[in-house]
């Protein structure tokens, strides 16, 4: 779309047009998120119990969770490119379906017994995972400073629906994978293929016009005055960018580590795989569910009181899964539904942080390659 387009041109002139296609960005993406969340959650489950099944070893557990955050990593990194050229709609749907045909990837691997396509296919299943976290972004392009906390939020809130069934499906799932002649903890991996698909297809079809050209649009049509708040304050933008990347890196790295390990943990100490999915599939919700808050209290106290929140909960989580029985089922379920928390409280301050301080010339690629930093910040807690 050009600058001169008539589309383009009628939500220039138009206040109540903009508002309106902000709450219809967020009512899409939020719709894409439910399906987004369903995929994301098969690799956090059972990804690390599959390679240990088709490995017959434990050694390299934690591999998977490396190996799909490498390439979320780099599929960050893409997607923010993507955008920036070509807006939302285009990046966040290239992202999903290369995330579904890594989960569908995953599914032939374990039929095959083939560990190279396994850890390759996991490797490109990690550009769901990236594309989900980054579909955040698109919510906001069009949100004011007060409204940037809120518009994460809602659209993080829908992933839980999604990030939620997926684990406390692990046991249907894995029956139907078998009845069609798939491992059963292959099972969530097909599901997982399916809700990137629909998500990059809820996209793709319903997001139009696309936000973050509109809000290009918007800048270009004020840029002597972004011109001159760029030119004002070039460190203080710059500063911003480092606090919220390194809130969200630091946050990451403690959350991805812990959960990576959880599964595995609790096989050891004899919980049956409906345990394992009600506990991670707790820790999944209330990573997205307090959203329903953290917006709200993101804008209103501000982002560094929010981090510093993150911080003290994440400490929390680690304290009590760290000393507290592995035997006992509500020890972990505190623990991981801390750590969710904790992870929420981060994610959306240091989002919100990375919003404020950038414009429409750097926007996507800057968050692209923040998302670089917290996928390897995640592949560095999974090894």
């Amino acid at each position: 779309m050009k600058q001169n387009d008539p589309v383009i041109q009628s939500y220039i002139q138009s206040k109540e047009k903009q508002r309106q296609l902000y709450k219809r960005t967020l009512f899409i993406v939020s719709f894409s998120q439910v399906f987004g969340g369903a995929g994301l959650a098969a690799g956090i489950t059972v990804g690390a119990l599959l390679a240990q099944e088709m490995l017959q070893t434990e050694a390299l557990a934690g591999l998977p969770a490396a190996l799909f955050t490498l390439g979320s990593a780099l599929a960050a990194f893409l997607v923010g490119r993507l955008s920036q050229r070509f807006g939302r709609r285009t990046g966040l749907f290239l992202g999903f379906f290369a995330g579904a045909v890594g989960a569908f990837g995953v599914v032939l691997a374990a039929v095959l017994g083939s560990a190279f396509l396994l850890f390759l296919s996991l490797f490109v299943y990690g550009a769901g995972t990236s594309t989900n976290l980054q579909a955040r972004y698109a919510g906001t392009d069009l949100a004011s400073e007060k409204q940037r906390g809120k518009a994460v939020s809602i659209a993080m809130v829908s992933t839980t629906f999604g990030a939620v069934a997926g684990p406390n499906l692990v046991d249907i799932l894995g029956d139907f994978a078998l009845s069609i002649g798939v491992p059963a903890l292959a099972g969530p991996f097909i599901l997982a293929g399916v809700a990137f698909l629909l998500a990059g297809l809820v996209l793709f079809l319903l997001l139009r016009p696309d936000p973050f050209l509109i809000a290009q649009a918007l800048a270009a049509d004020a840029s002597v005055a972004e011109t001159e708040d760029e030119q004002s304050a070039p460190k203080t933008l710059h500063r911003g960018i480092i606090t919220g990347a390194l809130i969200m890196i630091l946050t990451q790295l403690v959350m991805v580590a812990i959960m990576t390990m959880t599964p595995v943990h609790m096989e050891h100490h004899g919980h049956h795989m409906g345990a394992i999915g009600l506990v991670i599939g707790i820790h999944v919700g209330a990573m997205y569910l307090p959203s329903l808050f953290t917006g709200y209290l993101v804008d209103r106290y501000g982002r560094i009181s929010m981090a510093v929140a993150a911080g003290v909960t994440l400490l929390g989580a680690g304290l009590i899964g760290g000393f507290g029985s592995g035997d006992d089922l509500t020890v972990l379920i505190v623990s991981l539904a801390l750590l969710g928390i904790g992870w929420n409280l981060g994610l959306i301050s240091g989002t919100s942080l990375i919003v404020d301080n950038t414009t429409t010339a750097n926007r996507a690629k800057t968050q692209g390659s923040v998302d670089v930093f917290i996928a390897l910040a995640g592949a560095t807690g999974g090894a």
